[in-house]
């Protein structure tokens, strides 16, 4: 069958303004998987990721209601790569087949556009390997310092361990084939988002996207 939407990934590193880059593609008549929003829906109480989570890590990271409170889960994985590989081994799995079933909906809707996959660990999964396209936001580690402090009041010091617990921009850009720089002013990532998203479009137009 014929695949007649250009799969962009879109990535980035806390701080960038991702987040803002995918309203502005959304704005733009996007469609927007986020996987963020994914990896809420797989921990959700009955899911099987949830259960392997709360033997793992404890019933202290449960709220009142049972669900998991995914900011003392972080905050208890966040300094342990090994604890964080260990969430990644029962998240991403059920992220990657609810993803699966969304694309092949659109299949077989015949969707045509472009579809954005918004995933903060795109790179680093590997999941970028599988996107048709891959967008980059990016922003000078002095600008996300400075918004990581304000967005969660934070230190500079807990700022800039936050930004170094995480891949290096650098490269996820060097693997990217358009990047968003978003250290300026809104109105300048506006343009450089209208711009990108034209490109998105010409290769939609010339890209013979097919089914796998």
């Amino acid at each position: 069958m014929k695949r007649r939407f250009l799969l962009v990934g879109l990535t980035g590193g806390v701080g960038t303004g991702k987040s803002m880059v995918s309203r502005m593609l959304r704005d733009l008549g996007c469609l927007i998987i986020d996987a963020d929003l994914l990896a809420r829906e797989v921990v959700e109480p009955g899911e099987p990721a949830y259960d392997r989570i709360v033997a793992e890590f404890g019933r202290q990271i449960l709220e009142a209601d049972g669900r998991i409170d995914r900011q003392k889960l972080g905050a208890l994985v966040f300094a342990d790569p090994a604890k964080r590989k260990r969430l990644e081994e029962f998240t991403h799995p059920e992220i990657r087949q609810r993803q699966a079933g969304i694309l092949a909906e659109l299949m077989t809707e015949a969707f045509e556009g472009i579809v954005i996959f918004d995933a903060a660990l795109l790179v680093e999964t590997g999941g970028a390997k599988n996107m048709d396209r891959l967008v980059v936001v990016y922003a000078s580690e002095a600008v996300q310092q400075r918004r990581l402090m304000l967005r969660d009041d934070i230190s500079e010091t807990e700022a800039r361990e936050k930004i170094r617990s995480q891949m290096p921009l650098s490269l996820k850009v060097k693997q990217a084939h358009y990047v968003v720089d978003n250290s300026g002013t809104r109105a300048e990532t506006e343009r450089r988002v209208q711009e990108v998203h034209q490109a998105l479009l010409a290769d939609l137009a010339a890209l013979d996207v097919t089914s796998s």
